[in-house]
């Protein structure tokens, strides 16, 4: 006897390991549609909402949490029909559609848990502005320390995107501290001049001036001297510190009056290279011992720099052109998700997404055998076929009505 038309074409869209299994076959249409409500929905609240609740777990009994946020962005650049697509940069740095990524990671010494995601675009509905984006995501995580009862002292890393008065102004409301990198070099601040007095001037010229903390060995991945290519290599790191004085305020909601907080700048130089960081820090840069450990809390940031790269790469991009917002967002979910599960981010393998995704890249459980990278990405690619090959096809059936008899033969009723 032959199979059935549903039966054939699950045998095509899915992995031998899904034969027979009626329920996980409707929860990746399920998934597709949007329609699920249990632990793999992934509406981005509901989303947020369990990771933060595995986060909380994760993070129990922590007296001291490193934030990293990460913007990154999702470049579609020969994308037309996809909805809502925003303007982005590529590598060198012409602008091309696609989207942007917020990705909230909380860092103690025995422990990782992602406490935010969110995927925008500046052309969807409601849209507010990137700023508001970031405030909000310091303000998710704020929310989430509240509602769990936990109080550590939490300190934010930061790129330069995140160079911004009033997104400074929100981390300090809720009594957070911060380090971040520089962008705006000829902001005005005011600084001790070199006889101690107080002067208004500028970020660039005061950090040239200021004085050497303390200099050590370390290995970076830079070019020195008349090195073609940067390599990774041990080189001598010079830290040089001093106090400032900055303008701030809480957000662009409301009108307000300026605040001022008394910070510190850290000039770091890396001997005989070009390379050259501005950060800006509350915690004091006074000392050899406290400047060393505010650098090393912002090279945190690049330790987990492959963990980000892999919810955008895993995705294979170039293959998926036709999705609506929410199909990308819970795409992009998906991948937060596995690599939550990757790099033991609070996420386990009771997580019924992450099940899902195994199957779906042809893991076949086994006692004390994990998927991995391999499996997780094959899953996630086959399931980005799934919401492409339901897309066409819904489109297709919309337009003409139904669908071509030898293509009907193999699609399930209910797949689109």
């Amino acid at each position: 006897m032959g199979a059935s038309p549903c039966a054939a074409a699950r045998l095509q869209l899915f992995p031998p390991e899904f034969k027979g299994e009626e329920s996980a076959y409707k929860r990746v249409r399920r998934l597709v549609h949007g329609e699920s409500v249990q632990r793999s929905d992934l509406r981005e609240e509901r989303l947020t909402e369990t990771l933060q609740t595995a986060a909380m777990e994760q993070l129990k009994g922590a007296e001291e949490v490193w934030m990293v946020l990460d913007s990154t962005d999702l470049r579609k650049p020969h994308a037309e029909q996809m909805e809502a697509l925003m303007m982005v940069r590529n590598l060198e740095g012409k602008a091309v559609p696609g989207y942007r990524v917020l990705n909230a990671l909380a860092i103690t010494p025995g422990s990782r848990a992602l406490l935010y995601h969110r995927l925008f675009s500046s052309h969807e509905e409601g849209f507010k502005s990137e700023p508001h984006e970031y405030r909000e995501a310091v303000r998710s995580v704020g929310r989430a320390f509240e509602r769990a009862g936990k109080s550590p002292a939490v300190t934010w890393l930061l790129d330069r995107a995140f160079d911004d008065q009033a997104f400074w102004g929100v981390i300090w409301e809720q009594g957070d501290q911060l380090v971040t990198r520089l962008k705006h070099l000829d902001r005005i601040i005011r600084a001790p001049d070199g006889e101690g007095q107080w002067q208004e001037t500028k970020v660039e010229p005061y950090g040239f001036s200021l004085p050497e903390i303390t200099r050590f060995q370390t290995k970076l991945r830079v070019r020195v001297g008349r090195q073609k290519k940067s390599r990774l290599q041990e080189v001598t790191v010079i830290l040089y510190g001093g106090p400032m004085e900055v303008r701030y305020q809480v957000g662009r909601e409301t009108e307000q009056e300026p605040q001022s907080r008394r910070v510190w700048l850290l000039r770091v130089q890396v001997l005989g290279s070009d390379m050259r960081l501005w950060l800006m820090t509350d915690h004091p840069v006074d000392s050899a011992e406290g400047a060393r450990r505010v650098y090393q809390m912002y090279r945190m940031r690049w330790s987990v720099e492959d963990a980000f790269k892999f919810i955008k790469q895993s995705l294979g991009w170039e293959e998926v052109q036709l999705l609506s917002l929410q199909g990308v967002r819970s795409l992009v979910a998906l991948a937060a998700v596995a690599a939550g599960f990757l790099f033991q981010w609070g996420v386990t393998l009771e997580w019924d997404a992450i099940q899902l995704l195994a199957k779906l890249g042809g893991w076949i459980p086994r006692k004390n055998a994990k998927p991995g990278r391999i499996i997780l990405t094959r899953g996630l690619r086959r399931l980005i076929d799934t919401v492409t090959a339901s897309t066409v096809l819904r489109e297709y059936k919309d337009r003409f009505g139904r669908l071509p008899p030898q293509v009907a033969e193999f699609v399930p009723d209910d797949f689109i």
